[in-house]
């Protein structure tokens, strides 16, 4: 059994190493070799947005696709910049504030802005 990760961005586990990244053979993402390294040496799971860059309480980021928003008729638009994220564990690891509401949001819809 393989030590490899699966992808951060699409969720397939179809990753190889290739040099100091590791690259996703389905959707062509790549992330550093040292991003599994960090998150050992920290005792925690680093929250990483769409193009691999930790997130941290405080940081603003922005939506990279429209979200429709389950049970209710708003679309949360892309390019929609949000400020003071707050970092929370579960499946939606971002907890944010927005014009329309309090929302709970995957980090793999986000870039760190």
């Amino acid at each position: 059994m393989t030590d490899i990760p699966s992808c951060p961005q699409c969720g397939q586990d179809n990753t190889y190493p290739d040099g100091d990244n590791y690259v996703c053979a389905d959707c062509g993402h790549e992330w550093s070799i040292q991003a599994k390294d960090e998150t050992a040496e920290e005792g925690g799971a680093v929250v990483r947005d769409a193009y691999g860059n930790a997130l941290q309480d405080g940081d603003s980021v922005v939506l990279i696709k429209d979200l429709k928003v389950k049970g209710s008729s708003i679309t949360l638009k892309m390019g929609t910049k949000v400020k003071s994220i707050r970092l929370v564990g579960g499946d939606h690891e971002v907890d944010c504030k927005m014009d329309a509401g309090s929302f709970m949001l995957k980090a793999c819809f986000l870039k760190k802005a």
